[in-house]
């Protein structure tokens, strides 16, 4: 079990108030009534306690009394014991409480002790989650869409890793279908020009024209040699598609692993064909009555399940359309490796798609609150105050491998993560760059640098930072608020996996490091009091353990000198 001292302070500050309730209406004091919900929380205004309570306005109309009255009963009969050092009726009826000394130093006493699992929770144990992201079509490159869809899905798996679910990343690897035609037609094209000439065949208009065709033809022939183009037409274009998606998804494999991503599952959908998944799919869907048959083709009912229009499922050809594949590829997450939760991160262009694929799962039986979607905005680079549409090094439409070429990972990582997925962002690279305190990802290690600088000097003059300490005498209010923001990491964690959001985190990160560069300079680390000195190390120590969580979910490195 993982300790969350602010939760267990709220959970015990609800049941008191409970009690005290109960009391009050035995006594007369109150209206005997159902209690209406209510909330234990910390306040959106800072100097209104470490947590408030509506629980007054919340059971006034039941109780057929004024909130600030009730309020006033309930507080006057509370008793919260060592937990609380104060509690205040304020305005209408609001309950603002100050926690003890006690409770703070239970709060940096427990960041100490669970040390890298503090901020986990269980909440999601025993619930299997699989979240896909990425899943570029291997015929190119990997684009900025896919850079920033990578480090959302990466970053939102860590969350739900955190909260206690067994969490699989799947790259879903677009290896059949008529663009991976296309892409051995065009690699063909490129391969004939290089032994032929320009002129010998005539490039598909609707082709892959980038450099990156000419430089897999060019790495086929040094391999192979030119014999492939005696073989007959269908075999050639296989052997072609073959390798060229190999050398592709083994660069997809190389570009995120530099961006810090391990996928545990890389699913191709040529399996889904070769298995029969895609046919035996359809078929349930005709066995469950959601599919008619019109002008020869199979359309799945797809208004009866609050489409705006039906879906075809099977082409008048035989060909299975790009729907029924992917509804087959989703039956294969919950039916066949028993997902109990599946979450796609797409770019907002697919929002259409959310709205067919639950209908899909309805349809199939598996249940549209099972699937989940990220839906994630455009990315705008940014370098002058203009938009930067092509790679300085390339002179091509700017790639992950060329970002990454420029920027460091912490700070693409961090960049991305810093808005919620569902806004636009611009990515300023000078600034992603900067080694100054603007630049937000620079801003948050230096204050874990710092710690370390502090950590040094005290080693230097022979100060054990590991030490017993009585932490109640953290009482400067720079301290007690940093403290706070350091118990509130549990409950951000799981309030960022929630909302599937790591923007939360990169927020909470970067409230910690301006918390604590304001404790630097309000508080001496190294005073003359040993006993101060000792549980200011302590708090310090917390500090720099929060930070270093919060960096592993984004994978950011929190560095030791600067």
């Amino acid at each position: 079990m993982y300790s969350n001292p602010l939760k267990r302070a709220a959970e015990e500050i609800a049941a008191e108030i409970r009690s005290a309730a109960g009391r009050a209406c035995a006594e007369g004091a109150l209206k005997t009534a159902e209690l209406a919900p209510f909330e234990v929380a910390p306040p959106s205004e800072k100097n209104r306690g470490d947590l408030f309570t509506n629980f007054a306005m919340q059971n006034a109309k039941t109780m057929g009394m004024a909130p600030r009255k009730i309020a006033e009963e309930i507080t006057s009969r509370m008793d919260c014991g060592a937990l609380v050092e104060k509690i205040e009726v304020a305005g209408p009826g609001f309950v603002n409480i100050h926690l003890s000394p006690a409770w703070y130093a239970e709060a940096v006493a427990a960041v100490r002790s669970e040390g890298a699992d503090f901020g986990r929770t269980d909440g999601g144990a025993g619930q299997k989650v699989m979240v896909e992201f990425v899943s570029a079509n291997p015929t190119g490159p990997m684009h900025m869409g896919n850079a920033r869809g990578g480090v959302i899905g990466d970053v939102v798996a860590s969350l739900l890793t955190h909260t206690g679910c067994d969490v699989t990343r799947e790259f879903y690897i677009n290896d059949a279908g008529n663009q991976v035609d296309l892409f051995a037609r065009s690699l063909e094209a490129r391969l004939i020009q290089a032994v032929r000439g320009e002129d010998a065949v005539v490039f598909p208009e609707e082709g892959y024209h980038g450099d990156d065709i000419r430089a897999l033809a060019a790495a086929y022939l040094e391999e192979h040699g030119d014999a492939i183009l005696g073989a007959p037409e269908e075999e050639r274009r296989a052997a072609l598609a073959e390798f060229g998606l190999a050398r592709n998804i083994a660069a997809m494999k190389r570009d995120m692993e530099r961006y810090r991503i391990q996928f545990d599952v890389w699913f191709p959908e040529s399996d889904l064909h070769k298995s029969g998944a895609v046919e035996e799919t359809v078929q349930l869907m005709v066995e469950r009555g959601c599919t008619y048959e019109k002008e020869g083709a199979l359309w799945f009912k797809a208004t009866d399940f609050g489409c705006e229009k039906d879906e075809v499922l099977r082409r008048q050809n035989g060909f299975y359309t790009y729907y029924a594949v992917d509804l087959a590829y989703h039956r294969n997450k919950f039916m066949v490796r028993g997902f109990d939760k599946v979450i796609d991160v797409f770019g907002a262009d697919h929002h259409g798609h959310t709205i067919r694929f639950k209908a899909g799962m309805d349809a199939i039986g598996v249940g549209a609150d099972k699937l989940d979607f990220v839906l994630m905005q455009l990315v705008n680079l940014m370098r002058g105050g203009e938009v930067v549409r092509m790679s300085k090094r390339t002179g091509k439409a700017v790639s992950l491998s060329d970002l990454l070429d420029e920027i460091p990972v912490d700070a693409a990582r961090f960049f991305f993560s810093s808005r919620t997925p569902s806004t636009t962002m611009d990515f300023d690279l000078d600034l992603a760059v900067k080694q100054e305190s603007d630049n937000p990802v620079y801003y948050v290690q230096y204050a874990h640098a710092r710690i370390c600088s502090i950590l040094r000097s005290l080693a230097e003059a022979g100060v054990k930072a590991d030490t017993e300490a009585d932490l109640t005498l953290l009482s400067d209010p720079a301290e007690r608020e940093l403290t706070m923001q350091l118990a509130l990491l549990p409950e951000e964690i799981k309030a960022a996996a929630d909302a599937y959001d790591p923007a939360r985190m990169v927020r909470y990160l970067t409230d910690t490091a301006t918390l604590f560069h304001k404790f630097y300079n309000a508080c001496r680390v190294s005073c003359d009091d040993p006993a101060l000195r000792a549980a200011r190390t302590q708090l310090v120590l917390a500090t720099k353990q929060v930070l270093e969580n919060v960096c592993a979910i984004l994978k950011v490195t929190a560095p030791e000198r600067m």
